[in-house]
């Protein structure tokens, strides 16, 4: 796979491997520290001056400090005592971000020292949860938490217990399944001074949980059970300070009973009950009946957009209250809430969000819908419901794009993975839907990402640089994140210790990296050095970050000029190491790809050689070919098949059992990918070009499965099977393998039916060694695989084999052409006879002992197979061919000449082969002539 999309993933435990450390270095004295090129204090003045960043004011110092993340901090605290003292400054602490970051008992008792003064708390993993207690942080007053799946009553009951001020706390997005009503009640009681509680995916919250909230929080203004299966409605209904309620995704709601209890609410503004089965009716009653409320938002509410479908005025009369849904203008809607403030209609957001002087109550709404868009509409995105194309070309986009520019950080956070995961529409092939990807662009998308990746916040870079990465999958929106400047920016990301950060630009770099003209530009950018550091830092069980490292590298290896850079890189020792130790089957995919690309140069570069002389790569590939994974078992095969036209690679293959796994894999795979099947015959194809190699794979059993993959439909397919068949016929007992295993019919099949010009050259070829003659004494002495000879009518064989190799050569001859050609002997008609015969692939042919048996078959009794061998000596010394002044020098060497004009003169002899041996001499001639200037 060349590329990769992602949408928003679950985040277990394992993958947390970034450790902060809040431990800093005591210095025996306070450092100077030098600029850049400085002297050690002394010198003769020709140096740039030390400078002592000690001397700077302690408020500077500490705004320094405010500008740095964690591990920014950490690492410029350690350079001194006094640093460090500023370092840890109140001021720096009051909100800490935990996510991106393993935070267990130990690391939170570590930074407990510096957070006396914590206000703001975010943390990622059921884990982090449990540690929270042990930062003594008491005095917080909002807690955040993400990825919470497997957070206990007990955790949660704890969180409350230690942490009585708190005013806010969110449990999300993932479903919080083992938290109960116990739980939250308990939650209630000890934290009488809440203001907001945000749950997602509660089983059941029943009204004694509910009613603790109306007993105990006066203050709580903001509730919202996100995805939960059950919730008291009634017991809400009493809850009366609340301001705000959104019961989105909920199921199992009692709508009636809901419509009348919330209704009755005083202080009700905000209302969302989008993503659920809520009815028309319940919508009309909460509209007539509350008195209070201002906003009810109901996205992607199936009964809803049913009604507005029969009945498209069913929701026209709101009396004043503001219905947002897929089915009305979004950006109206918000736009009406400001009465006598002319405003631009999708500008609306940020236009609120540069007014100084903000209405409290319009301020307080348009920061819940602000949440509650991004909410919905990144679950929007993953569900991905039937129907929802206008919705997001319309509006959804534009609204996204508007979120982006939030100053909540969690809104901008989902909305950027919104952006992510709504132009995804096949995770599986990296499908992207173009017209939603255009539509960001078209609405400014891509700058603005781009900007975002650039912030000082690590979740926002994150999430941004996801967002890249998806869209870059479309090749206008690829070409404007290159032009903007974008290769630049996640080449930057790549370098980041935040390996949530990193994993994500790796994955942009892997898509953009697609596209031949983008390929440059990442190496230039420094993303090739980049790439292979990943690895190496992140070696030890982070999949994620590995496999787009991995396959950035392997599309960048398919380019000659970049496959040098990933190997001046280390990129060589990286992917093999990968490739070895790693368990992981995407990873070992994209290792092996690589690899593979990286070896096909062989050429122009010497990473062929360099790829198979590293420790233990070409014993990890050839385990790869057992893999159980598909995709990995092609790409190791592919690799193997590139690194056989190295000749040490070829025999070190064997030698590490690459025989035996590679006949295994053609054995096992007729019913596989033709991928997987091309990759296969390829690497016998490839291992078969040395004689004892070909021997060794006609003993393992290796003929039997070629021919199956020479029946294949694939045209491919036709092609490395019929080359290792035409390698193997080669030897004598080989030849008759393939006659006794019913090579002959397959053979001849594809040399009369086949689609590729190659595949019916080869097969041709293959047919004419094993009825040259050279096979007959084989025959009669009855040697077989498993040592006497089937049954077989090798007279029948041998005629359906030449009759068909009679037929393929003459596909090639235009009687008058030839006749004209043999009775003036003009260069003219000669040159234009080759290039109509000419098969440029077969140019790529490089043959040793091959051109021999040619030589020899000119002389052979059988005018077919002496207009086959006339053939194919045109085929190799066409000039312009890869290999032809090689083949011609072996043809002077064999004398070959003197055989040439001796075919090309006999009285007997069809004119194809008289001509195509004259022409043969005529190439001859041509390379003598290059070779003396």
């Amino acid at each position: 796979m060349s590329r990769r999309v992602r949408r928003r993933g679950v985040q277990s435990k394992d993958k947390e491997k970034v450790v902060i450390s809040p431990v800093f270095p005591e210095a025996a004295e306070d450092c100077e520290i030098l600029r850049p090129g400085g002297g050690g204090g002394g010198g003769d003045g020709a140096g740039v001056a030390a400078v002592d960043w000690t001397c700077l004011a302690d408020d500077t110092v500490v705004q320094l400090f405010s500008c740095l993340n964690y591990r920014d901090r950490a690492s410029l605290a350690s350079t001194c005592r006094t640093w460090r003292l500023l370092g840890s400054s109140p001021c720096l602490w009051t909100a800490l971000d935990l996510r991106a970051h393993r935070c267990g008992p130990d690391t939170a008792a570590a930074l407990a020292g510096r957070c006396s003064h914590l206000r703001r708390l975010r943390f990622r993993g059921a884990d982090a949860a449990a540690a929270v207690m042990n930062l003594q942080a008491r005095g917080l007053q909002e807690i955040a938490g993400d990825y919470c799946r497997d957070i206990t009553d007990a955790t949660l009951s704890v969180i409350a217990a230690r942490h009585e001020a708190l005013e806010s706390l969110q449990i999300g997005p993932d479903p919080c399944e083992r938290i109960t009503s116990d739980a939250i009640r308990h939650v209630a009681m000890c934290c009488t001074r809440l203001r907001r509680l945000r749950l997602s995916g509660i089983r059941e919250v029943d009204g004694e949980a509910v009613g603790a909230f109306a007993r105990h929080c006066p203050q709580l203004d903001e509730i919202a059970f996100l995805d939960c299966g059950s919730i008291d409605e009634s017991a809400l209904g009493k809850v009366v300070s609340l301001r705000f309620l959104s019961v989105a995704g909920s199921r199992n709601l009692k709508w009636a009973t809901a419509s009348l209890a919330w209704s009755k609410l005083p202080n009700l503004i905000g209302l969302d009950v989008s993503r659920t089965d809520v009815s028309p009716s319940a919508v009309s009653r909460l509209i007539s009946l509350s008195k209070s409320l201002k906003v009810l938002c109901a996205l992607n509410c199936v009964a809803l957009e049913e009604e507005v479908n029969h009945n498209p005025a069913a929701f026209t009369n709101t009396k004043g209250k503001v219905l947002l849904g897929l089915f009305s203008d979004i950006f109206k809607g918000i736009a009406s809430l400001f009465k006598g403030t002319v405003v631009k209609e999708r500008g609306i957001f940020g236009e609120w969000r540069s007014w100084e002087n903000k209405d409290k109550n319009l301020n307080d709404i348009m920061i819940w819908i602000e949440w509650i868009l991004s909410q919905s509409l990144l679950r929007i995105a993953e569900t991905n419901p039937h129907g929802i194309d206008e919705f997001w070309l319309r509006q959804g986009a534009a609204l996204l794009l508007s979120l982006v520019k939030s100053s909540q950080a969690d809104v901008q956070e989902r909305a950027a993975t919104g952006l992510a995961t709504f132009v995804v529409i096949d995770d599986d092939n990296a499908a992207v839907d173009p017209a939603r990807a255009e539509a960001v662009m078209r609405n400014g998308g891509i700058p603005l990402l781009l900007e975002l990746a650039k912030s000082c916040r690590e979740g926002i870079q994150s999430e941004a640089a996801k967002a890249i990465a998806n869209l870059s999958v479309n090749t206008k929106v690829a070409k404007a994140v290159a032009d903007e400047g974008g290769i630049s920016i996640l080449a930057d990301l790549a370098r980041s210790m935040n390996r949530l950060v990193a994993e994500e630009a790796a994955g942009g770099l892997w898509n953009l990296s697609v596209g031949e003209e983008h390929k440059a530009a990442i190496a230039e950018a420094g993303g090739v050095k980049a790439l292979v550091d990943l690895i190496f830092k992140w070696y030890s069980g982070i999949d994620g970050v590995l496999e787009r490292a991995a396959g950035a590298l392997a599309n960048l290896a398919a380019d000659d000029k970049c496959s040098l850079e990933v190997a001046v890189a280390g990129g060589v020792q990286a992917l093999v190491m990968l490739a070895r130790w790693c368990k992981v089957e995407g990873v070992q995919e994209q290792a092996a790809r690589a690899l593979a690309n990286l070896a096909a140069h062989g050429d122009s570069n010497s990473n062929n050689a360099a790829v198979g002389q590293e420790a233990g790569a070409l014993e990890a590939l050839v385990q790869l070919t057992c893999s159980q994974n598909e995709g990995v078992r092609q790409e190791a095969a592919g690799a193997l098949w590139n690194l056989s036209f190295d000749d040490r690679n070829r025999e070190a293959i064997a030698a590490a059992g690459g025989v035996e796994a590679l006949v295994g894999l053609a054995q096992g795979c007729s019913n596989a990918s033709q991928g997987l099947q091309e990759r296969a015959a390829g690497a016998l194809w490839g291992l078969s070009v040395s004689e004892a190699n070909s021997i060794a794979i006609g003993r393992e059993g290796g003929v039997a499965p070629l021919i199956t993959l020479a029946r294949s439909d694939a045209e491919d397919v036709h092609e490395t099977a019929a080359g290792a068949l035409w390698n193997l016929a080669f030897n004598s007992g080989n030849a008759l393998r393939i006659v006794e295993e019913g090579g002959v019919p397959a053979l001849v099949h594809l040399c009369a039916s086949s689609g590729s010009k190659m595949a019916r050259f080869m097969a041709a070829l293959a047919l004419a060694y094993m009825f040259d003659g050279r096979m007959d004494e084989v025959a009669l002495v009855g040697s077989s695989l498993e040592g006497a000879s089937k049954s077989v009518n090798f007279d029948g064989a041998r005629r359906m084999a030449l009759k068909h190799i009679e037929a393929f050569v003459l596909t090639f001859s235009e009687p008058q052409l030839f006749s004209m050609a043999a009775a003036s002997s003009a260069p003219a008609a000669l040159a234009q006879i080759a290039e109509a015969a000419r098969i440029q692939e077969a140019g790529h042919l490089r043959c040793r002992a091959e051109i021999g048996r040619f030589v020899a078959m000119l002389r052979n009794p059988s005018s077919i197979l002496r207009a086959c061998a006339a053939f194919a000596l045109l085929q190799f010394t066409i000039p312009g061919g890869r290999h032809a002044v090689h083949h011609a020098g072996l043809l002077q060497k064999a004398g070959a000449a003197r055989v040439l004009r001796a075919a090309a003169a006999a009285a007997t002899a069809p004119i194809e082969a008289k001509i195509f041996a004259r022409i043969v001499l005529r190439n001859l001639e041509h390379h003598q002539l290059e070779a003396s200037i």
